[in-house]
């Protein structure tokens, strides 16, 4: 089996453990995705990713599944969204996230989330910035989190938070704007993946390019490791 084939079966059985609760058969993972709404674009998303480093036409088979996927779900989440293994997507129903976020491992993301862009307007020009959001972190129901913000791993957002700042790891925020109600908290996280080192996948760096954008070649997917 090549790498690029590991990758993705890595990430899609950590994503079925999120839903089940248990390390799922191949044949199990595709009964899943057919019965389960909001578990199939998760899949439909890994099936994107990997099959762009393959011919264009399954490019092209894969990027319509995962359109009809996410409108049956009722979400918008690009086929080109960085997510590392253990996503799990609960009600889904408005969910939105842009192409340029960055979401680490086991993360939880409620219905009516919205993780989008932020643009700033200067002299010099528009700065546009793009959350990232880091490992093992829960975002509740119709949260809004805006611009070049990180969330630290293990925080929790509350249900109808706006978030336009960084928000410290393991703390619980909350509020409109959202501030830090509680520190030092766990995780809360169902069904955690068990996704060890060697098998998270390649190490992405996060860097800032100039104009405020976040460029990365990926992200880290290791677990409880606050954002630097």
């Amino acid at each position: 089996m090549s790498q690029a084939m590991r990758s993705f079966w890595t990430k899609v059985k950590a994503d079925a453990y999120r839903v089940k609760g248990k390390t799922l058969s191949i044949g199990s993972v595709l009964a899943l995705a057919v019965f389960n709404r909001t578990f199939r674009p998760v899949l439909t998303l890994r099936l994107c990713q990997w099959g762009a480093e393959h011919s264009s036409y399954l490019r092209l088979i894969a990027r319509a599944l995962h359109r009809y996927a996410s409108a049956k779900a009722g979400i918008d989440m690009p086929s080109v969204v960085r997510a590392g293994p253990g996503l799990v997507i609960v009600h889904g129903w408005g969910l939105v996230v842009n192409r340029e976020a960055i979401i680490g491992s086991n993360v939880t993301l409620f219905n009516g989330v919205v993780i989008g862009r932020k643009d700033r307007i200067t002299e010099n020009g528009r700065q546009t910035e793009y959350p990232v959001i880091g490992d093992d972190v829960w975002i509740g129901p119709q949260a809004i989190i805006l611009g070049g913000v990180k969330i630290g791993s293990g925080a929790i957002v509350g249900a109808g938070s706006v978030v336009t700042r960084d928000v410290p790891a393991h703390s619980v925020v909350a509020g409109n704007p959202a501030k830090v109600l509680k520190t030092d908290v766990l995780p809360d996280v169902m069904n955690r993946a068990p996704i060890s080192t060697e098998n998270s996948g390649e190490e992405y760096l996060i860097r800032r390019a100039e104009g405020g954008s976040v460029r990365s070649t990926g992200l880290v997917l290791h677990g409880s490791e606050p954002l630097k």
